[in-house]
C-alpha cells in the first residue's frame, strides 16, 4: 500500500449507492430492503460527489457499495464517470439475479478496478441462510470466477460472529481456490441487523486473529480486517519483541469516509455521526476539517485503556464498536482483550463473555 497522509485524504470512500437489495442478510448494517429510497442521490449528484472526490489526489480509492449497487441502473455510468475522473472505482455487489455475467462485463469495460464479493458460510446452506436468500452462495461463486477469467482483482468479504466463526477455516480455503487478491475480514458491529447476532467474545476475536495472521504468511492473497484494527497489534506482537509499530492501516474517519445513499458523510458506515452532506459540503472538506473526523484522527484523545494503550498508534481501536456499545466514539473497543501494562482503569463492558 502507498503511503497515505490520512489527515488529507482517505485511504477508502465508500459511498452507499443505493440501501435497495434482494437480499436480508442477519448483519446487514443497512437493514436493507427491495425498494429505491426516494432521496438517494441522483445520478448528477452521484457524479458530482465523484468529480469532487478526484480532488483527494491521484487514484483516490472510491467503493460502490449498498445495498445492492446493481439495483441502480446507473452503476455502469457511475464508475466510467469515476475512472474518468482518476478514481479507483470498486464496486462490491451483492449475489443476487442481478448478478450476471452480462452486468460483470459491463463494468469491467466501464473501467472497475476491483469487485468485491461475500462469502459468509463454506455450503450453500450455511450462506445463503446467513444472506436470507436461496441459490446466493452459487450465483457469488459463478461471479467470482467469471470476474477471475476476465482478469479484473477480486476481493472477498466474510463476517465473523458467532455463527460464522468455525467455518472460517473452510471460507479461507475457498478464498484461496478463487485466487482472490484480498481476504476482507469484518468483526460485527452491532448495527442494523447486526443487533440480532451473538460476536465472537474478545478471546476468540484475539485467537482469530492469530490465526488470521497464519493466513496472512502462508497464503498467496492478502489478508485484511474490517472494524478490527487490533489485528495489527496482534500482528506486530507475533512478529518479534511485540514493539508497537507505524500505523498500517485504517478506522473510522481515518483513512476512512462513507459517504450514505442520501449524501451524509460518515466516519464510517458503522459509526453513523455525520460530518456534513454533500449536497451542501464536498466530501473533501468534511473529511479534512470537520471537527468529528480531526477529533477521530487524534490518538490523544482516546479513553480508556485504548487511551493508555502503546499500540494506539499502530491500532486505534474500532471507534464504530465504541460508538455503537458506548455512545461515545473515543472509548475503548470492548471487542480488544488486550490490557496495557500498568493500567489499572476501568475496562469496557465486554458484548461477549463467554469463550466461544
Amino acid at each position: 500500500m502507498t503511503p497515505v497522509d490520512t489527515s488529507e485524504r482517505p485511504v477508502v470512500l465508500v459511498w452507499e449507492v443505493t440501501q435497495a437489495c434482494a437480499l436480508a442478510c442477519d448483519h446487514c448494517r443497512a437493514s436493507a430492503r427491495p425498494q429505491r429510497h426516494p432521496s438517494e442521490l441522483s445520478t448528477a449528484e452521484g457524479k458530482q460527489l465523484l468529480t469532487d472526490a478526484a480532488a483527494f489526489g491521484d487514484g483516490q480509492l472510491v467503493v460502490l457499495s449498498g445495498g445492492d449497487p446493481l439495483a441502480r441502473p446507473d452503476t455502469v455510468e457511475l464508475v466510467e464517470h469515476g475512472t474518468d475522473c482518476g478514481l479507483r472505482m470498486t464496486v462490491t455487489p451483492s449475489g443476487t439475479a442481478s448478478l450476471t455475467p452480462t452486468a460483470i462485463e459491463a463494468l469491467a469495460d466501464a473501467g472497475v478496478a476491483q469487485f468485491a464479493v461475500s462469502i459468509d458460510g463454506a455450503t450453500p446452506t450455511t450462506h445463503d441462510e446467513f444472506r436470507g436468500e436461496a441459490g446466493s452462495f452459487e450465483r457469488t461463486l459463478r461471479a467470482a470466477r467469471a470476474i477471475r477469467e476476465l482478469g479484473v482483482p477480486l476481493q472477498v468479504n466474510t463476517t465473523v460472529c458467532a455463527d460464522t466463526v468455525e467455518a472460517l477455516p473452510a471460507i479461507r480455503d475457498l478464498v484461496a481456490e478463487l485466487g482472490v487478491a484480498l481476504w476482507s475480514v469484518f468483526f460485527l458491529v452491532p448495527v442494523g441487523r447486526g443487533r440480532a447476532l451473538d460476536p465472537v467474545s474478545p478471546a476468540r476475536a484475539e485467537e482469530v486473529m492469530a490465526w488470521l495472521d497464519g493466513v496472512a504468511r502462508s497464503e498467496a492473497f492478502g489478508v485484511k480486517t474490517t472494524e478490527a484494527p487490533m489485528y495489527r497489534r496482534v500482528r506486530a506482537q507475533r512478529g518479534g519483541d511485540g514493539a508497537p509499530q507505524r500505523r498500517a492501516g485504517v478506522t473510522a474517519g481515518d483513512g476512512f469516509a462513507f459517504v450514505s445513499h442520501t449524501g451524509a458523510v460518515y466516519p464510517s458506515g458503522f459509526l453513523p455521526s455525520s460530518a456534513g452532506n454533500v449536497r451542501e459540503r464536498s466530501v473533501v472538506d468534511s473529511y479534512r476539517n470537520s471537527e468529528l473526523f480531526q477529533r477521530l484522527r487524534d490518538t490523544e484523545a482516546l479513553t480508556g485503556k485504548c487511551g493508555a494503550c502503546s499500540f494506539r498508534t499502530v491500532c486505534g481501536g474500532s471507534r464504530s464498536r465504541a460508538y455503537a456499545t458506548t455512545g461515545e466514539p473515543m472509548a475503548s473497543d470492548p471487542l480488544c482483550p488486550h490490557v496495557p501494562d500498568g493500567y489499572d482503569g476501568p475496562l469496557p463492558d465486554r458484548q461477549a463473555t463467554a469463550d466461544d
